[in-house]
């Protein structure tokens, strides 16, 4: 088998672009690499299910339910930057075992709890590791994706559902051991064990970014990784043959300036507001579907309660596996402009019908309201930030957008109790159409494609603003 040669980043992503499909230690690594957003999503809703019965179990306070409920989204809102930085400076691999021993840490702290204070702590763990994780994971999605299939980033909004699907039926079995109100130890608990399987097995197959090692002019390291991965022999060129690298961002956590400047500022005043709103109609609505489905259907058990949120949540499995096809049929802004548009239609619906439209619709609407949601903006925001920087800035730029939607999420979370208590749901749903209305206007306006066949940003030339602001190697 013959030697191919490394002369730089071009040589890199051409080979990968070059990949028919995503297989062998390449496909191991992708979907580890979804691994962790299935644990991000599932640590996330471990609570949701179990709410009710925690509330019972630690006779919380209203207060005590809302910060809980938000806590870990308010820690992701720091730490997604902190990912983000320790990621493009120490490179994907460490970080992201990281978020695993830290998830382990949050959901036993938490599982094992005998006070309200130490749950705290534990969801303080749990968001830490979620804004770690997910900003380093899209990005290492996106360095092992070739062009041909940049839309199936957005199979993270499948497992997302997936995830939290999960954590309802399990409690539901949890539910039918007869545990009490302590099903959400459970819930919270088995979350400890799903980041334990997933450390061992990152630890195990992951190999570290050759398109990263390349960015920072490690050639060497880069071959070394690309052998590891594809089963073939690459050598880097030497030190006379290889490609200088110019413009390449080499500031740290100042690099998130840069995404505010020439040819990144649409990009980034784009995916924020994809990642703002569809964080901000999720988290305000879609969280908290049980206590919507009690709405509709009546006052019921647990169980009945959980499994009209499972039937909800089928939809938006449904529309997360299908944004992939959705986003290379239309763009990912496109689709996200699209999805907005309906969603807004959706909440105006329910807004001012809630409460005199018949069962079938109040059923149909929400349904509706999910799949519009995953179909489009929901898996879009991350993929946006994933797909439309380069090498060096992907993890910080994905660590200041995500920290944008987990305050969108924290924002959600707090409002939508506070609304409901004060206006009812009807008057809430109209109220929280904006969020969706606005952000599908700033996707009709900004034209900005990433996810098109021909565009790689690792391989585009850098603007003159940019060029000024980095340092040059």
């Amino acid at each position: 088998m013959a030697t191919q040669i490394l002369r730089g980043i071009g040589d890199v992503v051409s080979y990968i672009d070059s990949r028919t499909q995503i297989r062998g230690r390449a496909g191991w690594i992708w979907w580890l690499a979804l691994g962790g957003l299935f644990l991000d999503a599932f640590s996330n809703s471990a609570l949701s299910a179990g709410l009710g019965p925690m509330t019972k179990d630690l006779e919380l306070s209203a207060g005590q339910i809302a910060l809980l409920t938000s806590m870990a989204s308010w820690v992701a809102l720091v730490f997604n930057p902190i990912g983000g930085w320790l990621a493009d400076r120490f490179g994907r691999v460490g970080p992201l075992l990281v978020a695993k021993v830290l998830a382990m840490a949050g959901a036993f702290i938490a599982a094992f709890a005998p006070s309200f204070e130490l749950v705290v702590a534990g969801r303080f763990f749990v968001g830490a590791a979620y804004g770690i994780d997910f900003a380093i994971a899209m990005a290492l999605l996106a360095e092992f994706t070739p062009a041909r299939f940049r839309a199936r980033i957005n199979t993270w909004q499948g497992i997302w559902y997936t995830a939290v699907s999960s954590n309802l039926i399990l409690a539901i079995g949890f539910h039918n051991m007869n545990v009490g109100d302590s099903i959400w130890r459970y819930a919270v608990g088995t979350a400890g064990i799903v980041a334990l399987l997933l450390f061992i097995a990152q630890a195990v197959k992951l190999v570290e970014s050759p398109s990263w090692y390349a960015r920072k002019g490690r050639l060497d390291e880069a071959a070394r990784s690309m052998t590891k991965i594809y089963g073939e022999k690459f050598e880097a060129a030497p030190e006379a043959e290889r490609i200088p690298m110019e413009g390449v961002a080499t500031k740290g956590i100042g690099n998130v300036a840069l995404i505010f400047r020439g040819i990144y500022l649409p990009r980034t005043i784009l995916a924020s507001t994809v990642q703002m709103g569809q964080s901000l109609q999720y988290f305000a609505v879609g969280w908290y579907l049980p206590i919507i489905s009690i709405a509709i259907f009546g006052e019921g058990d647990f169980v009945l309660a959980t499994v009209g949120t499972l039937v909800f949540n089928a939809f938006g499995i449904i529309g997360g596996f299908t944004s992939p096809l959705i986003a290379k049929k239309l763009g990912l802004r496109r689709a996200s402009a699209i999805g907005f548009s309906l969603v807004f239609v959706m909440l105006v619906i329910l807004g001012l019908a809630f409460n005199t439209m018949p069962l079938w619709l109040a059923f149909i609407v929400p349904s509706l309201f999910i799949l519009f949601h995953s179909g489009g903006p929901g898996a879009n925001g991350k993929s946006l930030s994933t797909l439309s920087f380069r090498s060096e800035l992907r993890a910080t730029a994905n660590g200041f957008i995500g920290a944008i939607g987990s305050l969108g999420a924290a924002l959600g979370l707090v409002v939508f109790p506070i609304l409901k208590e004060d206006l009812g749901l009807g008057p809430t749903f109209l109220i929280l159409s904006a969020v969706p209305f606005v952000a599908a206007v700033i996707c009709w306006v900004i034209k900005w494609e990433p996810s098109r066949a021909d565009f790689n940003p690792d391989e585009e030339p850098e603007a003159p603003q940019f060029r000024d602001a980095v340092t040059t190697r």
